[in-house]
């Protein structure tokens, strides 16, 4: 294990040098703020998981998530911890990614997380965002290692809490996440949707299914989840080859990783790193799963991480539609308070969610090669706000995209961001 280590006394003699944020100084504060880099999950282990009781501090940045990324991926790490004396303050737990000639620093998980805030103790919250010097001391940790620290995803206020990351570069991000809060109960819930056309639906569902020999709501046991995640990757692959798109779960290092997840579990009985969920068929199809979802929790918050349908077979009952409502209206009576169906904005969820999240990047330029991959970064963010926000231009690109990636050969396929 490595640790760089800066103190915040020592940096306002070194404001000048390239690898600060260009951001202005203050008088240091009569306490010292010590920031380590880690290059190993293990050694924070104790102070993280602590850190990770608050329920606030995103499910992405817990250490089974994280850990469970990071064991599989293999990426090398650079976790900052700032201590006060004896006080953990806050981590962040970040792995290095190399393109271009360009070493970034990003949340571990990556385009697989659907929020993120970083790790920050109540006491530390208390001062609001991060000082210039605090900035900068952080900045300065990190120089030899990276040349730019891009976090992505962030909101600036969630959940009412202000990010104390607010106070560095940031620019929205192209994609919203997207959330249906529970009230005091499921009815009023859904008159957020329209409960009058939900509960039409969900009965014109139930009966088209119990016409060919009814089904059920699956929670994966030990036994069976493993399988089920399994199945999600052969019906999620159908569908991005159907769109003409890259399977983002292509890669056996993220199949594994996912694997891993659903062998973590919270102490607190209720959480869950990762869990499947599924609706079987019973009668004429006996044994059938249509619908595949895969949620975390963390104290109130669910988020639906990915969830796939196969079409194969009773498609007119809408089977992904009539799974979400059997996991909200079981999730309602679990005291559940928010249902989160993640980035990326999709009919069905704007269908489903009254309310929805703006995210930011945040950009902390370590170098000077770092600040004009900061600069690229915002300019490509900025052109992805404007063609998303023009849905004809948009709709447009998306399928001169599948045509090209239809016929791409698979290692020259992108993401689908």
């Amino acid at each position: 294990m490595q640790t760089q280590t800066r103190d915040i006394a020592d940096m306002t003699a070194e404001a000048a040098d390239e690898r600060i944020v260009s951001i202005g100084m203050e008088p240091a504060p009569s306490v010292h703020l010590q920031v380590d880099i880690f290059d190993s999950t293990a050694p924070l282990e104790a102070e993280w998981r602590a850190l990770e009781q608050d329920h606030l501090n995103s499910l992405h940045q817990s250490y089974d998530w994280c850990a469970a990324w990071a064991e599989n991926l293999k990426r090398p790490l650079a976790i900052v911890r700032g201590s006060i004396g004896n006080h953990v303050a806050f981590i962040l737990p970040l792995e290095i990614i190399r393109s271009h000639g360009i070493r970034r620093a990003e949340f571990i998980g990556g385009h697989h997380n659907n929020i993120n805030t970083g790790l920050f103790s109540a006491r530390f919250l208390v001062n609001g965002p991060l000082t210039p010097v605090q900035v900068n001391a952080i900045s300065a940790a990190l120089g030899g290692k990276v040349d730019v620290a891009i976090l992505r995803n962030i909101p600036l206020e969630w959940r009412g809490r202000p990010s104390p990351l607010a106070s560095l570069t940031t620019i929205e991000n192209q994609n919203r996440a997207f959330q249906l809060p529970f009230l005091g109960s499921f009815e009023a819930s859904l008159k957020q949707v329209n409960a009058k056309r939900r509960r039409k639906k969900f009965k014109h569902q139930s009966r088209l299914l119990d016409a060919k020999g009814g089904y059920e709501y699956l929670i994966a046991g030990p036994d069976q989840q493993d399988a089920l995640l399994d199945l999600f990757f052969r019906q999620k692959a159908t569908r991005f080859k159907d769109a003409g798109l890259p399977d983002a779960f292509k890669d056996a290092r993220i199949k594994a990783a996912l694997h891993a997840m659903l062998h973590r579990h919270q102490d607190d009985s209720i959480g869950a790193t990762l869990q499947m969920h599924a609706l079987r068929l019973k009668g004429e199809h006996e044994g059938h799963i249509p619908a595949i979802a895969a949620l975390s929790r963390k104290g109130d918050h669910v988020i639906c991480q990915f969830a796939s349908i196969d079409e194969a077979v009773v498609a007119d009952a809408s089977p992904g539609e009539l799974l979400f409502w059997l996991m909200i209206e079981r999730l309602h009576r679990e005291g559940v308070a928010l249902f989160d169906f993640g980035i990326g904005d999709q009919t069905y969820k704007r269908s489903w969610c009254p309310m929805e999240t703006v995210q930011h990047d945040l950009f902390l330029p370590v170098s000077g090669v770092g600040r004009l991959a900061a600069m690229a970064s915002r300019s490509m963010t900025r052109t992805k706000v404007a063609i998303k926000s023009n849905r004809k231009l948009y709709s447009l690109i998306q399928r001169l995209r599948a045509r090209h990636v239809a016929g791409a050969p698979a290692d020259d396929r992108g993401d689908a961001d």
